[in-house]
């Protein structure tokens, strides 16, 4: 099986920057896809960022010019550096991977989420 691990997030000024990062482990033959969405309650949970192998990074149009996913292939992490943060960026952020289990194998992953609060 995979798990991923989330790490970050917390309670920051609106303007301000914060880091997450998330770790997959397990069962991991190759990963296809690493990146982030975000829920609020109520509504429908939404990509934020994603980061494919070979086909370059995704992002929800909501953050672009603030938001920067990267991945470090080595470690099988991914990170997203949030900048100039918005109070309508308060959510749960969740890590989400597309990873093939073995060479013919594969699934869709998610972490356990981590809340981002931006708030005055």
């Amino acid at each position: 099986q995979v798990q991923l691990l989330e790490s970050g997030g917390g309670l920051v000024q609106p303007g301000g920057s914060l880091g997450l990062s998330c770790a997959a482990s397990g069962s991991i033959f190759s990963i296809n896809a690493m990146g982030w969405y975000r829920q609020v309650p109520g509504k429908q949970r939404e990509l934020v960022a994603l980061a494919n192998s070979g086909t370059g990074t995704n992002y929800a149009d909501s953050v672009k010019g603030r938001f920067t996913i990267s991945r470090d292939n080595v470690r099988n992490t991914v990170y997203l550096q949030m900048n100039n943060l918005e109070p309508e960026d308060t959510a749960v952020y969740y890590c989400y991977a597309y990873i093939h289990t073995t060479q013919r194998d594969w699934g869709r992953f998610w972490g356990q989420g981590t809340q981002v609060t931006v708030s005055s």
